[in-house]
């Protein structure tokens, strides 16, 4: 089932906790959606009115593929009365130009700002599709040291596992203007606050505030349905999402799950998962263990619970481990 399929259906009697919390949170999302058409020929990719003005396409939980062309992140944009800000750009300069094309489709008003989450290349390869739109690129402060100290390898994987098609046009862009604080940006009768994050996901989370409609984009400070991916410091996430938990919005939307979620219950899987991990890999090191026996039972009890729990967890116990043991 979509995250947005409402019609009746029936739960199979011995359907897991993980699975019914799961399918409660994406249902949750499914009032605050109102779909804006997209022809799938057309070279337009599919977006979501989640609030008024503002707008999400939802990626595909999966890795990056020539079939998919880098589209397996969330990526929005908010319209306002001078202009638009893109929040992420998806993972290469082909899905970028449709995440572009779905734009235009809603408004011909200038493309002002392109915000970057973090530097992951599934929320930042598709910044070239909106070069020539001279937006001004934003991101937070510690972004263009983690981006440009990787780009060599992030470019090289990509090549690979994209192919040359969907890799076509992709460009490392930095941004010009860093947010080491906090930093207001005003599109027109609405103001976006943007908000520079302490080490979790990775060390330049970035969170965004629309005050006009009070939706919190967290990139991948939230993954749901996808596995978390810890590049950072789970120290740290868990503590960010312990005063996540504790903050009021409206809406929230992740970097990778439905288009939009409640808080704070959209924040519970998470930090299941990633309590999980951190207590399991304490618990080995405090048995004498190591890290070839983690990667084999940390955090397992929450397989079932994730999409691409096989292709991330284990470099998600390696990086909980090699933080943990200098406790």
């Amino acid at each position: 089932m979509s995250d947005c399929d409402c019609r009746r259906t029936s739960i199979a009697p011995k359907i897991s906790r993980q699975a019914f919390l799961r399918a409660a949170l994406a249902l949750a999302s499914c009032p605050l959606l109102r779909y804006v058409p997209a022809h799938a020929a057309g070279g337009e990719a599919e977006v979501s009115e989640i609030a008024p003005g503002v707008f999400v396409h939802q990626g595909l939980y999966e890795l990056q593929s020539p079939q998919n062309r880098g589209d397996m992140a969330n990526a929005s944009f908010i319209v306002g009365n001078d202009g638009v800000a893109v929040i992420d750009t998806l993972g290469s300069a082909v899905a970028g130009r449709e995440l572009r094309s779905a734009i235009r489709t809603v408004t011909n008003k200038p493309i002002l700002y392109v915000i970057n989450t973090h530097m992951h290349p599934d929320h930042v390869f598709g910044n070239a599709a909106f070069k020539d739109d001279n937006p001004t690129f934003v991101g937070h402060y510690k972004l263009a040291r983690g981006l440009g100290s990787r780009a060599e390898r992030y470019l090289e994987i990509n090549k690979q596992m994209l192919g040359a098609e969907a890799f076509q046009g992709i460009e490392v862009i930095l941004p010009s203007v860093a947010v080491k604080d906090s930093l207001n940006l005003d599109l027109g009768g609405r103001t976006l606050v943007l908000a520079a994050q302490r080490t979790a996901h990775t060390d330049n989370d970035l969170t965004i505030t629309d005050m006009a409609t009070d939706t919190l984009f967290l990139g991948d400070l939230l993954f749901s349905v996808h596995v978390p991916t810890l590049d950072g410091s789970i120290v740290g996430w868990l503590a960010l999402l312990d005063d996540l938990s504790r903050k009021e919005a409206a809406r929230v939307v992740p970097g990778h799950g439905p288009h939009a979620m409640e808080m704070p219950e959209a924040l519970a899987p998470e930090q299941r998962y990633l309590s999980a991990v951190a207590a399991d890999v304490r618990q080995l090191i405090k048995d004498g263990k190591t890290l070839e026996d983690a990667v084999k039972t940390a955090g397992f009890s929450e397989r079932a619970a994730w999409q691409l729990f096989d292709h991330y967890h284990v470099r998600n116990v390696t990086a909980a481990f090699a933080e943990l043991e200098w406790e």
